[in-house]
């Protein structure tokens, strides 16, 4: 991938548009090194000039008072942006054009953990309620307010549909042009979503993969001079967005961690940022300090982390996708090695489900809950469902299950298999004949 550089403490320049100390982002104060730890000034970068390891934001977070932020937060509005003081985000982040996803439900599944023989909390963090329906409206938001304060005129990004989506929806809010990319087969539904913005949709022909490499070309050509790609150049701060979903699911369970998450797999930065998160939480004495376990969770057809995490491999390696879980299939993610150290350091797995067993976990959560989950939904439920019965979760515990996008975008996962009970004549006989009275 091509690097916009900024200057570093060791004196690496190059040009990165408004960087540096005249960005104001609340409490974030630099870009650190993933792997080596070198530190960079806030800018549109996202790869260490010294050793190429992905770059993350570091905070000067409000520490000393976890009452009185407590308080601050549960003031906030009723978004991400009661977060805003642990975020890369001005101050006044709450009064400007954006989108303001969050605060999405954590439905108490009792119905499920019925069916499933959990006798602990089960809980669902059901994000469809988000503005367009899938998570990508939290990480995209964040990506909005570095886009403004980095100057860029143009939003984009490679998207396998729920982040094309979430783009051309927060571009349209913010007065600012999209121009999104996609594989050329995704489902109809998230092609018409991501479409109905206004933005430029542009699909390419095939793989996720073969669309993120084409934007990494982009990145670094005049074409894409002015252009944001919320999941490259600004991928530090766009990934902070999935940070707010632990922040969520504490609060909602009293300022508590759970014992449990079982987090979908795409590029895996989503389960990295959600312990990220935790972990904040806990340093800044918001949750009391106690172990648990995170579960990542992919499709068969593309199950890169799971291999790997079974094998017992530190390194993981690419797969073509061939999976209903269309949401999912990035058969290289980024994240992939950093969430097998997380779910080996909490005590946690990798696991994943066929497309059937997809198929049927979205219908029993649909069925017991009455959440309508997409595809991904259903690979996080498969897997939850799975390791139940595989003895690895514990159903004594507090356990969270992640759906991170609605059913109505993937129907054709569910379609051939959901109909009409019966097709009758408008009459009482017809109705018994049916066994239906």
């Amino acid at each position: 991938m091509a690097v916009q550089a900024v200057e570093s403490s060791t004196g690496s320049t190059g040009s990165a548009g408004s960087a540096g100390s005249s960005v104001s982002l609340g409490p974030a104060v630099a870009l650190s090194c993933r792997e080596c730890g070198e530190r960079f000034p806030l800018g549109p970068i996202f790869a260490c000039a010294e050793c190429f390891g992905p770059l993350e934001v570091a905070y000067d977070l409000p520490t000393g008072d976890p009452e009185g932020l407590r308080k601050r937060i549960e003031a906030g509005p009723n978004n991400i942006w009661r977060y805003a003081p642990l975020l890369p985000v001005p101050a006044d982040v709450a009064d400007k054009p954006n989108i303001n996803p969050g605060f999405t439900k954590l439905v108490k599944a009792d119905n499920l953990a019925r069916e499933l023989g959990v006798t602990g909390e089960l809980h669902i963090k059901d994000d469809s309620g988000n503005p367009t329906h899938s998570f990508k409206d939290r990480v995209v938001a964040q990506a909005v307010e570095a886009a403004r304060a980095f100057g860029f005129t143009t939003l984009s990004c490679s998207s396998t549909g729920n982040l094309a989506g979430a783009v051309g929806a927060a571009a349209a809010r913010a007065g600012l042009r999209s121009c999104t990319f996609i594989p050329h087969d995704l489902e109809q539904g998230k092609v018409v979503m991501a479409a109905i913005y206004g933005g430029d949709l542009v699909a390419i022909e095939g793989t996720y993969d073969d669309v993120n490499r084409f934007c990494s070309e982009l990145i670094g050509d005049p074409a894409g001079e002015g252009w944001g790609f919320v999941n490259v150049n600004l991928r530090p701060y766009y990934a902070e967005g999935s940070k707010t979903l632990a922040y969520e699911i504490c609060e909602q369970l009293g300022w508590r961690l759970p014992d449990q998450l079982v987090i979908p797999i795409a590029s895996g930065s989503q389960l990295t940022k959600i312990d990220k998160g935790l972990k904040e939480l806990i340093a800044l004495g918001l949750v009391e300090d106690k172990p648990y376990k995170i579960f990542g969770a992919q499709a068969e057809g593309c199950s890169p982390v799971s291999t790997a995490f079974k094998a017992g491999h530190d390194v993981v390696r690419p797969q073509k996708p061939n999976t209903i879980a269309k949401s999912l299939a990035i058969g290289n993610p980024a994240d992939g090695p950093y969430v097998l150290d997380i779910a080996r350091r909490t005590g946690g797995a990798v696991e994943d489900v066929n497309d059937e067993q997809v198929v049927d976990a979205i219908k029993l959560l649909a069925r017991t809950e009455g959440i309508f989950a997409e595809t991904a939904g259903g690979v996080t439920l498969g897997v939850a469902k799975k390791l139940l019965e595989n003895g690895v979760l514990d159903p004594t515990l507090t356990t969270v299950v992640l759906n991170t996008g609605d059913g109505l975008k993937t129907l054709d996962a569910v379609a051939p298999t959901t109909g009409p009970t019966a097709v009758i004549r408008p009459s009482l006989d017809a109705f018994r004949e049916a066994g239906l009275g």
